[in-house]
């Protein structure tokens, strides 16, 4: 597979609670329409920084399929989001989880300064297609914690992105995360968090793999 460097995004649109597993561990219905919220830029780091936060932070894994939006897109149908994609990259999700339970919005778990790591490059759309199905994991230490196919995602990309550009417009470079399989920390009994030290990699087939450390302070 070839890869493109990936330019910065304008828009950073994340869909939650788009696999079914991950419905289900958070005893959740499936949703009608995808559950959006939106990230900073300045959310995002690279792919193998450190995450820094604070000590005592109940800090949770979510692997996550990333859209590149290639052309401007507004209104589209599904065949106009679906030429609007210039490729796929890898995210993780890494949540704050007890910031976003003190309130019915999530924003405030989701978008701390530089936790969110993003491969730098994408594959291009005609090499890859995750509706045929890729292989998505999330390790912690080594030990495999999600592991699920991107053919699970109950809204696929092109839906994603038809969705949201009938509400905004997408620009080149503007990213769309799709959302996490079934694993996350907060769905296990009892629930298990990222420590100081805690090495999380985050590899799609085909894609590419992130390694970022977590650092804890204060």
């Amino acid at each position: 597979m070839s890869t493109v460097r990936r330019p910065a995004p304008a828009k950073v649109i994340c869909c939650g609670l788009n696999y079914a597993d991950h419905i289900a561990e958070t005893g959740r219905e499936t949703p009608a329409y995808p559950t959006l919220f939106a990230k900073y830029a300045d959310t995002l780091t690279g792919p193998t920084d450190d995450i820094v936060v604070p000590a005592g932070c109940e800090l949770d894994w979510e692997a996550e399929l990333t859209v590149v939006i290639g052309t401007e897109v507004r209104h589209a149908d599904r065949d106009e989001a679906t030429a609007a994609i210039a490729g796929y990259a890898v995210a993780n999700d890494i949540s704050l989880r007890d910031w976003q339970r003190r309130t019915l919005q999530w924003f405030q778990g989701k978008a701390w300064d530089r936790t969110t790591p993003v491969s730098d490059t994408y594959v291009p759309a005609g090499e890859i297609d995750p509706v045929a199905g890729l292989e998505i994991v999330c390790r912690v230490n080594g030990e495999v914690r999600q592991r699920s196919s991107t053919r699970e995602l109950v809204f696929d990309a092109a839906a994603l992105v038809s969705y949201v550009s009938t509400f905004t417009r997408l620009s080149p470079g503007d990213l769309v995360l799709t959302g996490t399989p079934g694993g996350v920390g907060l769905g296990m009994t009892p629930p298990a968090y990222l420590a100081d030290g805690d090495v999380v990699e985050t590899e799609i087939e085909g894609i590419g793999r992130l390694r970022n450390r977590i650092v804890t302070r204060g």
